[in-house]
């Protein structure tokens, strides 16, 4: 068997400690230089870190197979970053990862029980095949760990290497690699030295779009220019604006639930945040995913002048925003900009006054798609709430649920799909009690 130590391109693990420690031991359980309690207590210290793993990660089965295919799919390098939503490349790249894939290989292929006979193990067989408590772990998405217990199985029975690098190279076309590729969505952080990094949001609402009652050409013209940038077509940055509650967050959040499988990725970036942006961008441009910059609530008073970073991220510097990169954002404001009396009436420079104006409007015209959501009729209300609570399955007459909803929404903020979806959780909650 191959060390650890001859790999090429996966190196850096982020559980580099973990995954050296028992490759170590796999590669010198035999040895009679070193002492076997020293080599049983550097197991069960490996142990006792698959098992964390298992329970944040949700693993299942074979813990260290699961480990081994968990580093592949988040180890970001030159082959498995070109093999993303690829699949295979050929080339001098494939040639290098099968080499390395020679070596994981032979640490699949070693059989555990080894170690229980030669050092006196009594847990192996947890080891080998841990049941898992949960659903799902913490970080990762059911949907992601399953495919990775999956890979993982697929990694087992793999015949030879070329095998074994197909099924990796299948699930970089699929899923991608690292922490982009097996999450949606992403926040902007900082690492200890001030750099803006992207780091994963793991839990976000699931709203699908057919959850959204309702504004049917709002969201039409939202997934139109949506699927033609997943497509790589021609698309446009998009303002969502108009009255409070009325699904404009909602509706982002479902486009990235939609198209996550076709590469979409998101971020969500915060006002004071603007000016690392192209730090982010520089991050993300070379990537093959679709990425949309998400700003929730986006609206600036008149003081305030971070919305001179945001327009010269969207157009007008020297670098081209990439291809890969569209800006959505939200805002109760049509101008983005608070404008002041004083913005329009007369000054002694009246030149310079109008300069103020259309340098503030101007925000809005590098968003080229503006998409108004505005507060529903009472007739469009009453139908928000009737299939919402067909979908939930409320037992009430619909005259009784309507006259109900009528009175919520007099005292709980009026008429808007946000208030309609309160009233049916009251609702809701109201039948937990009595049940």
């Amino acid at each position: 068997m191959k060390s650890a130590k001859e790999l090429i391109i996966y190196k850096d693990f982020k559980n580099g400690r973990l995954f050296y420690n028992f490759t170590w031991i796999l590669e010198n359980y035999k040895n009679d230089y070193y002492n076997k309690e020293d080599i049983r207590a550097l197991f069960y210290e490996c142990f006792h870190d698959l098992l964390e793993l298992a329970g944040s990660h949700g693993f299942e089965g074979n813990l260290w197979h699961n480990f081994l295919t968990f580093l592949l799919i988040n180890n970001e390098n030159a082959y498995s970053t070109a093999s993303e939503k690829r699949g295979k490349i050929g080339g001098s790249l494939e040639e290098i990862a099968l080499h390395d894939f020679s070596i994981f290989k032979g640490f699949f292929d070693f059989d555990l029980d080894i170690l229980k006979e030669e050092l006196e193990l009594d847990d192996i067989a947890v080891l080998k095949n841990y049941v898992s408590t949960a659903d799902n772990g913490k970080i990762l998405n059911k949907r992601i760990r399953d495919r990775i217990v999956s890979l993982s199985r697929q990694l087992e029975q793999a015949e030879d290497v070329q095998q074994f690098l197909s099924y990796v190279a299948e699930f970089y076309k699929d899923f991608g690699v690292g922490t982009l590729g097996l999450h949606k969505a992403f926040r902007i952080e900082h690492d200890e030295k001030g750099n803006a990094v992207i780091a994963p949001i793991s839990r976000i609402a699931h709203v699908k779009l057919d959850d959204l009652v309702g504004y049917e050409s709002a969201k039409k013209k939202l997934i139109d220019n949506t699927e033609a940038f997943v497509k790589g077509r021609s698309a446009n940055n998009c303002l969502l604006f108009g009255d409070a509650g009325t699904g404009k967050s909602s509706s982002i959040k479902a486009i990235i639930n939609e198209y996550y499988d076709d590469g979409l990725r998101m971020i969500e970036v915060y006002k004071h945040q603007f000016q690392d942006l192209n730090a982010v961008i520089a991050q993300i441009k070379n990537r093959n995913y679709k990425f949309i910059i998400y700003m929730d609530d986006l609206s600036f008073e008149e003081f305030e002048i971070e919305y001179k970073y945001l327009k010269a991220v969207i157009e007008g510097g020297l670098e081209k925003k990439p291809d890969n990169v569209l800006i959505y954002a939200t805002s109760n404001r049509r101008h983005l900009v608070r404008e002041t009396f004083s913005d329009r009436t007369q000054q002694e420079d009246d030149l310079h006054n109008n300069d103020t104006v259309q340098e503030k409007l101007s925000l809005v015209a590098r968003f080229g798609v503006s998409i108004y959501f505005g507060a529903p009729t009472p007739k469009e209300f009453k139908n928000i709430v009737k299939v919402l609570a067909e979908k939930q399955h409320v037992t009430m007459s619909e005259e009784e649920l309507l006259a109900e909803a009528n009175k919520w929404e007099l005292s709980h903020g009026g008429l808007s799909g946000r208030t309609a979806q309160q009233f049916i959780n009251y609702l809701l909650g109201q039948q937990g009690a009595d049940a």
